[in-house]
């Protein structure tokens, strides 16, 4: 495995399986998923995912949360995609992610001359998107 930096590992009430269809329609890539069962698990659903990823242009995990454990809920983070992609490509993802979810901050040119917007998606999660003046050029 070859990840840059820190990837989010997000747990879900169930919806992983969706989570992980929605994100590789909106930024493609390969999913990869583990049940409950396959990891002999009984503390949840056989069908549950107990391990899942995303892998491409943008990399994370998910899993369902077991029986009692807490699932994803974010304030005052983001998951940045700045310049993760050339500018068309980002403006897809907003696009995409809003489709289904919530604009925060619409995507736009700021008085510095840069591009960014906020999305929250169908799943609660904050994407911040965007890209610099100079990739334009």
């Amino acid at each position: 495995m070859s990840v840059h930096g820190p990837s989010p590992y997000f747990q879900f009430d169930g919806t992983t399986r969706a989570a992980l269809t929605r994100w590789q329609a909106v930024f493609g890539g390969e999913v990869q998923i583990a049940t409950f069962a396959e990891f002999s698990r009984t503390d949840g659903p056989g069908t549950a995912v107990a391990h899942g990823r995303l892998t491409g242009a943008v990399e994370l995990f998910a899993a369902d949360v077991a029986t009692g454990e807490t699932p994803f809920r974010a304030t005052g983070v983001l998951f940045s995609l700045l310049g993760a992609a050339e500018p068309d490509v980002l403006r897809r993802w907003f696009d995409d992610l809003a489709s289904d979810g919530t604009v925060v901050d619409p995507l736009q040119e700021r008085p510095w001359g840069d591009w960014d917007g906020i999305v929250r998606d169908a799943f609660g999660v904050t994407w911040l998107i965007g890209f610099e003046r100079s990739a334009l050029a």
